[in-house]
């Protein structure tokens, strides 16, 4: 009696299990080979991304801060303006005759008519009768001949100063009472002892209105003021100072009111002070 046979076994061939693990391993490589490549596109691309924002930074800088808003800033306060300083014109009297402000015209007599100045001096400068003086119209004088001299090699001369009420009765009747070139007695700027009449060193033009054109007239013309000194009668004025043109003539009024006669340009102390015109005594 025969046994069946049992049917053979299959058994597959032993290189499908290597072939199987080669696949899987090519394909895990060829995975990360992707993965890589899309890794390192990335990062390409985000540094050269980077490198053209940093190259349009600059030039999108001013136009971001121009374009920034403003309106939430804090303004700067703007400092308010320092006013200036108006001119005290009452300073000093116009009628204290120890005033270096004092006005003496044909409307203002001297008070007292006999007064005398307490500070009179002599001025250290050439003169043809005396130069005596307030003491600050003396300092004053000084140095004005004195820059006078240093600047043009030559000189100047006081041709009248101080006069006190006598003398001024002799001034004015020598004068032929003309009320024009000469003060009556009691209203002379010169009994003041601020006032003075300067001639060249020559005497060429001494009390004359061609002194004007001479170089110490010409000189005094532009120079004066800095040494406190005015123009008393100027060219043309008469109507408002009761006097013809004196160029010679020259008043002492301090340093400040000479600089502000000067540069406003106002030639009278009647103007400057509003005073009434003194053509013609009262």
């Amino acid at each position: 009696m025969s046994f069946p046979t049992e049917p053979a076994r299959f058994e597959p061939p032993r290189h499908a299990p290597a072939g199987r693990h080669q696949s899987a391993a090519a394909s895990r490589r060829r995975r990360l080979t992707i993965t890589l490549i899309v890794t390192g596109s990335i990062v390409v691309l985000a540094v050269v991304a980077a490198v053209v924002f940093a190259v349009l930074m600059p030039s999108a800088t001013p136009q971001a801060a121009a374009t920034s808003p403003t309106a939430t800033r804090t303004p700067t306060p703007t400092p308010t303006p320092t006013p200036t300083p108006t001119f005290d014109k009452t300073q000093f009297s116009l009628d204290d005759p120890m005033s270096i402000w004092v006005v003496a015209d044909k409307h203002r007599p001297i008070n007292p008519q006999d007064f005398v100045p307490s500070d009179l001096v002599d001025a250290d400068v050439p003169a043809v009768y005396n130069s005596t003086l307030r003491e600050p119209a003396a300092r004053a004088v000084e140095a004005m001949f004195a820059a006078y001299t240093a600047e043009t090699g030559e000189s100047m001369r006081l041709q009248s100063a101080f006069r006190d009420y006598e003398t001024q009765v002799e001034v004015y009747a020598n004068n032929n009472q003309d009320d024009t070139q000469s003060a009556r007695p009691g209203f002379s700027e010169h009994q003041t002892g601020l006032a003075m009449d300067i001639s060249p060193a020559s005497g060429e033009c001494a009390l004359d209105e061609c002194f004007a054109d001479t170089l110490p007239g010409q000189w005094l013309a532009a120079n004066a003021w800095k040494y406190g000194f005015m123009l008393r009668y100027p060219n043309g004025l008469t109507n408002i100072t009761g006097y013809a043109f004196e160029p010679w003539h020259y008043r002492f009024v301090g340093l400040e009111l000479a600089a502000e006669l000067h540069n406003t340009g106002v030639q009278t102390l009647e103007e400057f002070f509003g005073l009434d015109p003194a053509p013609d005594y009262l």
